[in-house]
């Protein structure tokens, strides 16, 4: 394989397919509350449900910042193969096997409430290099997903940023 991973991946981009996950489990208010205590999060919109209608929603919300959580894969379900993960593995094969998150930009729609089923859709985005860095010679991807409720509506998206690199490809 070419050292150069620019003509798949910009194929991987170009098809556009996505790797679907549907929640298995409804947001919630014990999930909600769990939550809540994880991050030191007091809002009684998120853990009173008369707070939260005093508030004009129908019951109490979750955190914008739980978006992703409700579709994290379980290690012990089925791996879903995605173009995502081919792109990931073209970097490796490519000589940039190491890797770090840069960023991660979510957008929300609207709060979460108890009920919703979320659909998530991620596809690769973005690809960007090579590109001299402090860490080596590398290659920056992003991935988009999008997060729709039970009717198909959009709640919200996240772009994650991952630099793949070769520290053996550091300029001095």
């Amino acid at each position: 394989m070419s050292n150069d991973p620019t003509v798949k991946i910009g194929e991987i981009i170009a098809a556009g397919r996505e790797r679907v996950s549907v929640a298995r489990d409804e947001v919630n208010r014990p999930m909600i509350h769990h939550l809540c205590d994880a991050m030191g999060e007091t809002n009684p919109i998120y853990l009173d449900p008369e707070a939260a209608r005093a508030a004009g929603h129908p019951d109490v919300v979750a955190p914008p910042s739980s978006l992703q959580v409700w579709n994290m894969i379980n290690p012990s379900d089925a791996e879903i193969e995605s173009d995502v993960d081919r792109a990931y593995a073209i970097l490796a094969e490519c000589g940039y096997p190491k890797v770090v998150a840069v960023n991660c930009d979510q957008e929300y729609d609207r709060y979460l409430t108890p009920g919703d089923v979320l659909t998530a859709t991620e596809k690769v985005e973005t690809f960007v290099g090579p590109k001299q860095t402090g860490l080596g010679e590398g290659y920056f991807i992003t991935t988009l997903t999008s997060y729709t409720d039970q009717q198909g509506e959009r709640v919200g998206t996240m772009r994650f940023r991952t630099l793949w690199y070769n520290p053996a490809k550091r300029s001095s």
